[in-house]
């Protein structure tokens, strides 16, 4: 029986591309709190690591690249591109359910009697 354990250098790549993504949209996108930034690098992480294979090749086939760049590479790019974008995508939801959830008096609920 063959052991389905994760090849060493492609789960590394996996990792160091979810970090890096992580970081580089921490340069750009700061949360507003230590429980944002938690489930935010939480999840950043996660994604790359379970979607940085398919987000890579689908990646390297859209720009042609395929031939030019080994697995390790594909999933460097693949890890930190989804990454990148559950982080966006976090943090882009995190800013419209804080401006939605602000009552500032316009309307709201209200209950007649």
């Amino acid at each position: 029986m063959s052991s389905i354990d994760p090849d060493p250098a492609m789960l590394a790549a996996r990792l160091c591309g979810s970090v890096a993504g992580a970081l580089v949209s921490l340069a750009y996108l700061m949360p507003k709190s230590m429980r944002e930034a938690t489930a935010r690098a939480l999840a950043s992480l996660a994604s790359g690591l379970v979607f940085g294979a398919p987000v890579g090749a689908a990646l390297a086939e859209k720009f042609a690249i395929t031939a030019q760049v080994g697995p390790p590479e594909i999933l460097l790019m693949g890890s930190a591109a989804a990454s990148m974008s559950v982080w966006w995508i976090l943090g882009a939801l995190v800013r419209i359910a804080d401006k939605v959830g602000r009552d500032d008096g316009k309307g709201g609920n209200k209950t007649g009697g």
